[in-house]
């Protein structure tokens, strides 16, 4: 680098990065830095750019990782920077340029040297290159001064004390960039860690106070939604897509261990400007994994949720994910749908999305929907789900955490729209003709297996015990709408006489012969009606003679069931399915920073 390099291929044969990585050491006071520091090359937009750099300056790294031991070259960087740091902010103030631009080129510099050793060893010689001892090179001491954790507390107190202007925005982003190669140690192992030497520092120590302000300011970030200052803004290179970056990774980093942890009470943050951008962001996976953490960890965030009056601007965005479940990978869908899982939970939110009128939802193609409500629309997607999932990727998780949410739902139900009512009972259409063909086909291999010892039995008792427990599930999502909003309900019992013959197989079967009692009642009682009022029934006469009726159930006859209430935990370590989760988003969508695929062990390439 330094004054002599304008292209990235150049770096090989740079002199000052060769005399960086040499053999000599230099101390922090040397004009060399100044040298060093004084680089103007385009900055990497792009994963190709970025490999290319990678490339470009892997002789360099190799050389620092084999000198430094000796020369603690690599400390002597990092003190410059530190010392530049304590400046920054007034630099900032005073329109300093070539200050800030050095400064960020220092941190460019270390950020892509620290991704190097972090992938190349181990976290515990990683510390040991951070602990040089200046007065007896190629010594270490556990006394000594520990610069890994001075660069983490510098880096999160540049984040959250720099304020975020055109002239300071690239080294924000740089220092994001940075602290998520500081976290990224997890990447090169398979097995989760559980006691890495960062998260050490971030929870104890001078770093520990910083922890909770850097979450509310990477939560700012995204609310922010800063994009990058136009050309001429600043006096180094404009990133592509530094907006992008900016939120993008803060998001990430916010919901990586153990950030967390900081987000339930530790700070106010104003909620409504948190709710405005979260609606906005929902096609990112990031945003609807900061949604689900919010939701799940703090309750006065919750709260404010469940209080709005305009719910339907979150939950739209939402259901559009689980709509386009083709388009989404599975992670994705997941925490749309726990989301949906969670709000499901509070009454109030079960009443208020069937009173919210919705016109032309555009992207709902099997029908033309010119008027639902919010809570009908929920119930038409989560029932697409559930199909979805039956004929395609059979996962029995993603069908109860569908089916959790309608019976949470299913005691409120209101004013279902005809088409939510029909899909109803067509699933449970689809879920009967299922449960006969696994039935007969138990029947013909058990059949088969008597006539023959050596033909292999498959295991139909697990497929029939499993859609049988479906079909109980959807039995009871039934009754409790039959049970606690029968009057608000004429559609749901026009569908349900309108397919009455798929219940008779159900009525004496001993799994659901007690749930049958309440829905039986209900199909005689209106049934009874009907034939009483005559042959051939319009429509519209038939849904009068099911308002009149309601008034005439004999309710008392119903039996009384606990009501059906789910709640969302999560599992007993979720970090197994959160921490390769966040950091597949942060490697697919940090447009700052490259990391060689074949060195990844966390997650396979091609996983989604």
């Amino acid at each position: 680098m330094g004054s002599n390099s304008s292209r990235i291929g150049d770096l090989p044969k740079n002199e000052y990065l060769k005399k960086l990585s040499g053999t000599e050491s230099i101390s922090e006071n040397d004009p060399f830095w100044n040298q060093l520091l004084s680089f103007s090359f385009p900055a990497p937009t792009s994963s190709s750019e970025l490999k290319l750099l990678e490339e470009a300056t892997i002789s360099v790294c190799r050389s620092l990782v084999e000198n430094n031991p000796r020369t603690g070259n690599l400390g002597a960087l990092i003190k410059v920077f530190l010392s530049r740091t304590k400046e920054l902010k007034l630099s900032a103030e005073c329109q300093n340029h070539i200050f800030i631009w050095q400064t960020h080129n220092a941190l460019f510099i270390i950020c892509c040297l620290l991704k190097v050793f972090i992938c190349q060893m181990s976290e515990e010689e990683l510390q040991l290159h951070f602990t040089y001892e200046e007065k007896s090179p190629g010594n270490y001491s556990s006394d000594s001064e520990d610069l890994l954790e001075e660069l983490l507390c510098c880096l999160m107190q540049l984040i959250t004390d720099i304020p975020l202007l055109d002239i300071t925005y690239e080294i924000s982003v740089e220092a994001i960039s940075t602290m998520v190669v500081f976290l990224s140690c997890q990447l090169f192992h398979k097995e989760v860690l559980r006691q890495s030497i960062s998260h050490k520092y971030l929870m104890r120590g001078p770093c520990l106070p910083y922890t909770s302000k850097l979450v509310k300011t990477l939560l700012y970030n995204f609310i922010r939604q800063e994009k990058p200052p136009p050309p001429g803004a600043h006096v180094f290179p404009q990133q592509s897509d530094g907006g992008g970056l900016l939120y993008g990774l803060a998001s990430g980093v916010a919901n990586s261990s153990p950030f967390p942890s900081s987000i339930p009470h530790a700070f106010q943050i104003n909620f409504n400007s948190l709710y405005t951008a979260l609606c906005e962001q929902q096609t990112s996976d990031q945003a609807t994994l900061l949604l689900y953490t919010l939701l799940h960890q703090n309750s006065n965030i919750r709260t404010y949720m469940l209080a709005r009056t305009d719910m339907e601007n979150l939950v739209l965005p939402i259901l559009e994910i689980l709509y386009h479940v083709e388009e989404r990978n599975s992670h994705h869908v997941y925490m749309a749908l726990i989301i949906l899982l969670i709000l499901t939970e509070d009454d109030g939110f079960n009443r208020s999305i069937h009173e919210v009128i919705l016109k032309n939802i555009t992207w709902y193609s099997e029908r033309v929907l010119t008027e639902i409500s919010l809570g009908s629309l929920l119930i038409l997607v989560v029932i697409r789900t559930i199909q979805y999932n039956m004929t395609r990727t059979r996962d029995k998780y993603l069908h109860t955490n569908c089916l959790a949410a309608l019976a949470n739902m299913s005691a409120q139900f209101r004013s279902l729209h005809q088409y939510a009512a029909q899909r109803i009972i067509s699933l449970f259409s689809l879920l009967s003709k299922k449960h006969n063909k696994v039935l007969e086909q138990a029947t013909q291999s058990l059949r088969g297996s008597l006539s023959s010892n050596d033909v292999p039995l498959p295991d139909y008792a697990q497929d029939l015990n499993v859609i049988e427990e479906v079909i109980r599930m959807m039995l009871e999502i039934i009754n409790s709408c039959l049970t606690n909003s029968l009057h608000h309900n004429p559609n749901l019992v026009y569908a349900l006489l309108y397919k009455r013959d798929l219940f008779e197989q159900f009525r004496t079967h001993p799994s659901f012969q007690d749930i049958m009692q309440n829905i039986d009642l209900v199909i005689s009682f209106f049934s009874s009606r009907l034939l009483q009022a005559g042959a051939e029934l319009s429509v519209e006469r038939v849904l009068e003679i099911i308002k009149q009726g309601v008034v005439a159930l004999p309710k008392d006859r119903l039996k009384k069931f606990p009501e059906l209430k789910f709640k969302y935990v999560e599992e007993e370590q979720p970090e197994e399915f959160f921490i390769p989760y966040v950091w597949s988003l942060v490697y697919n969508s940090a447009v700052g920073l490259y990391w060689n695929p074949q060195d990844i062990q966390l997650f396979t390439m091609d996983s989604d």
